[in-house]
Order: structure tokens, then sequence, then C-alpha cells
């Protein structure tokens, strides 16, 4: 009999299927400071890995919202091992257990941290992302909005499905334990691509002719998709190449300025493939596909 191996053992259920963890630390930087965390330059540091889609969406925000003198980021080593993401001689757990000593879930990025008061403020990608959206708005690019009023209650809609199939999904279909688990992901992935690809078939981006935080959050999944997920999480059925209207919009979307800087093919690929050795056992990184994001998108003339 198979020992089958799961990924994270404690976000993993009975029948085979991979629920993510809670994010625990949840304080927010607020403009006017009422919450404690104040809107200052230079008093946050932002823990990321390129290879992480989670974090990787805070380094687009920073990038767009002209942050980039604002908040210092530290890159951790593509390559976890069993005791987590590090950087050089220390861990990230480090700054967890400062925070929180009994602390028992798993280490994740990205990391906001106050070197004021020594304070982890959050481990919450989706409220980094608000944050730089909306509580910065005194440095940087404050004209920027991401997240706006007349918008809300769709991205919001929006946000909610695509992270539950597609930005999570792809996590679902590659730690399934189970053929059902797998499945029931993967299927269910490709079920929202195929919708989103129509629904990009008559605007440029999501909500219009300009990108707002949905198209952030869809972008860094798309990205890595045929060099991870399509082989490494077994999410195969289509490539994103394959797709005529998410293919274009993968490459405009990366081709706004600042957003390139952000793609580090090089740590995506060594991190899924050699850090998961469970599914890959061998650690052997492949060395394609050949992708070209600067290829011209030809999605301009689509505004609506």
């Amino acid at each position: 009999m198979t020992t089958v191996k799961p990924q994270f053992p404690d976000e993993q259920t009975g029948d085979g299927s991979f629920v993510r963890q809670d994010d625990a630390f949840r304080s927010w930087v607020t403009a006017d400071g009422r919450s404690g965390f104040p809107a200052v330059a230079k008093r946050y540091k932002l823990y990321v890995s390129y290879a992480c889609p989670w974090a990787h969406r805070t380094l687009i925000v920073r990038a767009l919202k002209q942050l980039e003198d604002v908040i210092d980021i530290v890159v951790v080593d593509p390559i976890r091992d069993d005791r987590g993401w590090h950087l050089g001689d220390w861990f990230l757990s480090e700054l967890y257990y400062a925070a929180d000593p009994a602390y028992k879930g798993r280490v994740t990025v990205p990391v906001l941290w106050d070197t004021e008061t020594n304070r982890l403020v959050s481990n919450s990608d989706d409220d980094i992302m608000r944050m730089f959206e909306t509580e910065f708005n005194a440095f940087g690019n404050g004209k920027l909005d991401l997240y706006p009023v007349k918008h809300r209650e769709a991205i919001d809609a929006l946000n909610d499905v695509i992270y539950e199939s597609v930005n999570n999904g792809v996590y679902k279909a590659g730690f399934a334990t189970s053929q059902k688990a797998y499945e029931e992901a993967a299927y269910g992935l490709f079920a929202t691509l195929d919708e989103l690809d129509k629904r990009l078939a008559t605007r440029r981006f999501l909500f219009g002719g300009e990108p707002l935080e949905t198209d952030w959050r869809l972008f860094v999944t798309l990205v890595r998709f045929d060099a991870v997920y399509v082989g490494h999480f077994k999410c195969n059925l289509r490539r994103i190449s394959d797709y005529p209207n998410l293919s274009g919009y993968l490459r405009d979307l990366y081709q706004i300025p600042g957003v390139a800087p952000t793609v580090n093919m090089d740590h995506i690929k060594r991190h899924y493939y050699y850090t998961h050795d469970d599914i890959n056992p061998t650690r052997i990184v492949p060395i394609g596909p050949q992708l070209d994001f600067t290829s011209p998108p030809n999605r301009a003339h689509l505004n609506g």
C-alpha cells in the first residue's frame, strides 16, 4: 500500500482535500493612525517571496502605487525547508514567535512588520493589499484607485470566485491526496478560467478599460500557470497560452510599467519544483516552457 504524504498535514482533510489555514495576524495600518499603526514612510518592512503568489500581489500594488521608497522589502530565499522561509542564517518564523510565542500555524509570506514597535502587523495578503491601496495615499501615486467605491461590491464578489476556484484552486488540485479531491478542484478551476476567458472577449480588463485589484489577484496565478501549475500541480486540461483572451490579457498586465520586475520566474520555478518534494521527489527543476510575456497583447481596442 502506498503511503501518501501531504504537503501540509495540518491542512489536509480525511478525504484528501487541501484546506488552507486562516491568516493569524490581521491588524491594520491606517492613514489617521487610529489603529495604533499610522501610515508613515520607512516605518514598515514587507517580507516577501518572489515565488509566492500571495506575496506577489502585495509587491505589485506596492509598485503600482509607487510606494517603493515608503515600504522597504526583504526577500526570503525561494527554497523553503522544514524550518520554513529563511533569510541567510535566520528564519521568518522568528518574527511570528516574537509576535506570539504560542503560535502553532504555518509560517507564511507576506508579512508586514512594524520596525518602530517590533510588532507583526499582518500576514494577510488581502489586508496588506488594501492597506497599500487605501491608507498610503499621502505617499506615492495616491491618485491610483485600485478599489474604487463604485466597483467595490462587484470586486469583492469576483475576488471570492477567483480566490476559491483559481488562486486557491490550483493548490487544491496540486495538494490533493485523492483522485476525487483533485478532479473536483481541477474541473472547477477550468470552468472558471473558461468563464473568465469569455468575459475578457469584450473588455480589456475584468471591469473595463483599466486594471483594478481583482485583475492583479488573477494575474499572479496566470503568470505561474504554464510554468508551474500545468505540470507540477497537474492542472493540465488547458494552458493559459491556449486561451485566446486570457493569454493576451496576461501579457497586457505584465507590460504595465512596474509589473515585470516583480516577476521572478527563477524563484518561482525553483521554489515549487524543489520545495515540494512530496510532489516532485527528484527536485529536478524543468528547463521550460519558453514563455514570452513581452509580445503584443493586441487588446488596447477593448476598453468596454
